[in-house]
């Protein structure tokens, strides 16, 4: 069937009575059939259409010779000196007398049920006088208006045992509510089907309302002024339409972009240009309409869901899931229900529910009030409520997906779920892009390499997370302040972006006397890891960095996308985490707190002691007789064990841990010359990195070849992996916080 039509097919006019029954014919219809079989029936709709599907229904039953009382509230005929009653009071009033009064079957119909109801859905004083007349005359039959805003009490709702949703206007009779004048302001080819979806939520007529006062010529070359009006005319609450595009605003990412692209603008591009029925139903059937984006903080999840809004026309609210709880019983699923209600009225639309974990979690799982039970089940009502034809998109963004109730992540739901991480070097340096070109910062080719590998994975913020989008942004943005400050005309170096990131850091200042001891430290790190094969070899170690989380460290090569490592590697990490202590040991005679932090998460012991349970506990790496078995439960703690068993997992860590302990001495007792010299530099130096670095490796494996052994492939340090207690290394691991879920 063609979705196409022709003027002459349009009516001429219409007015708002033509148009309800144009709109709604059958199932105003159904309505009159209830009432006249006996049954009440209860019609869901906007208030300002009440009163038109009254007259429609009134008719119908007229024909079918059934009274009908129309309990508006309104005073008829005030007798002289009656004192004034209200709404509410005239209402009861009438009610009184239509239910006492009656003797034979007649149709009341109670327009205003919400005034009975509390913002909670609970009765008012009013309505407790209410209630027993609306039971108290069998021979009446209720034909009651709600509000879509307003929930009704219980005893309310049971009165009604036909309930009947009318909500927008279907597409198969938008042709029908059209005027032939009213078409021409789109254009020659005008299509009801390409209008339908920036009305889907208006109700005819409101429809007919804003129509009436479309302008502009008739017939137009381009008919987005038309559209455009009609789509303001829909917004509602605060509904907007943002100016994000998905390309030009957003940098990197290429394959979520590509994911969105592929998954839903390119599917619904099709739907706007299919001219048959079928294909348009087809591909609306294709459409996922609940989405979960996830991933760490500021990496851009509720921008993306705008650069999405943006590209289909779509209006979007964005929701903070806690704003949504209220100590009320009942409010907080109100809240909900009024923000899919005014998001169907200006479809095309999207709700964005930011953290939607915090009232979304798993069932049985809440610590709170208990609340968040009964606001997941009416969000899960409310999105099985959509009808396929209408353009109403949820997209929710949390940073622990895995936490979700998985009755929000089934098909039909939140069916659609990508993963927005930390971005990479290509996403970094086209973010820089962007905010280099909008704030015009004149980057230098050399200031955005830096600006890329300075937020690299080898490097954290202060808060000692990677950095995402919102970083790279504050970095732009101190980046322009100072070159505001220092009235710079010129082009942005390297050294302006350390001074955005550094400036008003607070360094850490080495006493003389620690100065030989964190060399020490240092290089006893940087030259075991030379004399471990399977280890990353350093390619920086310093004893004066301008980052206050790292004031020295050694940083190691990096590889991307490993999925694990070996035994061998493991090994090797810890020896390379001994390195430290034991060159002190060797050195200086003693040793440090350096080492330990202190107790810190990220210090080389903690470290050491945690890879050596992983390699053991988790990982199977022993010679204990169930060697795959992990001794942890789901949050990482070891779970309950026999003392046998509890004995021989920690005789096993104790092992590794010694052996490791006395490789990384054994190296450092026959390198000690070496050592040295590398303590000596670093002192002088402060830094050694670079050619120097490449210089010191190949001058060691040309003297000790049997020592040193090829360099292998590079190695992303893993769970436990480090270098020294105070710093980080190659992938940023060090002073890595507890452990945390996936995302955070």
């Amino acid at each position: 069937m063609s979705i196409t039509i022709t003027e002459k097919d349009l009516p001429t006019s219409l007015t708002p009575v033509e148009a309800v029954e144009a709109a709604y014919s059958q199932e105003l219809a159904e309505v009159a059939s209830k009432l006249v079989r006996g049954l009440p029936t209860l019609i869901e709709c906007d208030k300002e259409l009440a009163p038109y599907l009254f007259m429609n229904v009134r008719d119908r039953l007229r024909q079918a010779k059934l009274q009908c009382i129309y309990l508006d509230g309104r005073q008829r005929d005030p007798q002289q000196g009656a004192i004034p009653q209200g709404l509410i009071g005239t209402m009861i009033s009438q009610l009184r007398d239509a239910v006492r009064g009656a003797t034979e079957r007649r149709v009341v119909v109670l327009p205003h049920l919400d005034l009975l109801t509390t913002s909670q859905g609970g009765l008012t004083s009013e309505a407790r006088e209410v209630i027993p007349l609306l039971y108290e005359n069998p021979e009446l039959v209720w034909l009651g208006f709600k509000d879509p805003s307003f929930s009704l009490p219980k005893v309310i709702e049971n009165l009604f045992p036909h309930w009947l949703s009318i909500l927008g206007t279907s597409r198969n009779r938008l042709r029908h509510l059209i005027t032939q004048k009213e078409s021409r302001k789109f254009g020659r080819d005008f299509s009801p089907w390409q209008l339908y979806k920036y009305v889907s939520g208006v109700n005819a007529v409101r429809l007919r309302r804003l129509l009436s006062t479309l302008e502009g010529e008739d017939y137009p070359a381009d008919p987005k002024r038309a559209y455009a009006q009609v789509r303001q005319a829909t917004l509602t609450g605060h509904m907007e339409i943002p100016a994000v595009d998905l390309d030009k605003d957003i940098g990197g990412y290429t394959k979520v972009k590509a994911k969105l692209k592929s998954e839903i603008l390119d599917t619904l591009s099709k739907r706007d240009r299919a001219t048959d029925a079928e294909e348009v139903a087809r591909l609306e059937e294709l459409i996922p309409r609940g989405m979960i984006f996830w991933g760490p903080p500021g990496t851009g999840k509720t921008y993306f869901a705008k650069a999405i809004a943006a590209s289909i026309g779509a209006a979007i609210t964005i929701v903070s899931g806690p704003e949504l709880k209220s100590k009320w019983v009942g409010e907080s699923e109100e809240n909900l229900r009024q923000i899919f209600h005014k998001a169907r009225q200006s479809a095309p639309s999207i709700i964005v529910f930011d953290e939607l974990d915090s009232f979304a979690t798993a069932r049985g799982t809440y610590t709170g009030s208990g609340v968040e039970h009964s606001m997941v089940n009416q969000l899960l009502t409310e999105m099985d409520g959509f009808h396929k034809d209408e353009l109403v998109f949820v997209v929710g963004t949390t940073n622990f997906v895995e936490s979700l109730d998985p009755a929000l992540l089934r098909p039909g739901r939140f069916e659609f779920h990508i993963h927005i991480p930390y971005p990479d070097d290509d996403d970094r340096r086209a973010i820089f892009e962007i905010y280099n070109k909008k704030m015009k910062l004149q980057f230098t080719d050399a200031a955005m390499e830096y600006a890329t590998h300075r937020t690299g994975n080898r490097y954290m913020t202060p808060t000692g997370t990677a950095f995402s989008g919102d970083h790279l942004n504050a970095i732009c943005r101190a980046v322009a302040r100072l070159r505001m400050r220092e009235n710079v005309k010129g082009a942005t170096d390297p050294k302006l972006i350390e001074k955005a990131l550094t400036e008003f850091d607070e360094k850490v200042e080495l006493h003389e006397k620690d100065l030989p001891v964190v060399a020490t430290h240092e290089a006893g790190h940087f030259l075991v890891s030379i004399f471990c094969p399977h280890h990353a070899p350093p390619e920086k170690v310093t004893i004066q960095s301008d980052m206050p989380w790292a004031p020295f460290f050694t940083q190691f090569k990096h590889e991307k996308k490993r999925i694990g490592m070996s035994r061998s590697e493991m090994l090797d990490i810890l020896t390379v985490l001994y390195g430290g202590i034991e060159a002190e040991r060797v050195l200086v005679g003693d040793v440090s707190t350096g080492a330990s932090g202190m107790g810190s998460p990220g210090s080389d012991l903690f470290r050491a002691s945690e890879l050596a349970e992983l390699i053991v506990e988790v990982c199977g790496m022993s010679n204990l007789a169930a060697p795959l078995r992990s001794f942890h439960d789901h949050e990482g703690k070891r779970v309950v064990l026999s003392g046998s068993m509890a004995e021989a997992i920690d005789r096993q860590v104790n092992t590794i841990i010694v052996e490791a302990q006395a490789k990384a001495a054994a190296i450092l007792a026959k390198h000690k010359a070496d050592l040295v010299k590398i303590r000596d530099e670093l002192m002088e130096k402060k830094t050694i990195e670079g050619e120097r670095t490449r210089e010191i490796i190949d001058e060691l494996r040309a003297r000790y070849p049997k020592d040193v052994g090829a360099p292998g492939p590079e190695v992303k340090l893993g769970s436990g992996a480090g270098t020294t207690a105070e710093t980080a290394s190659a992938n940023g691991t060090e002073k890595k916080p507890a452990k945390k879920k996936d995302g955070e």
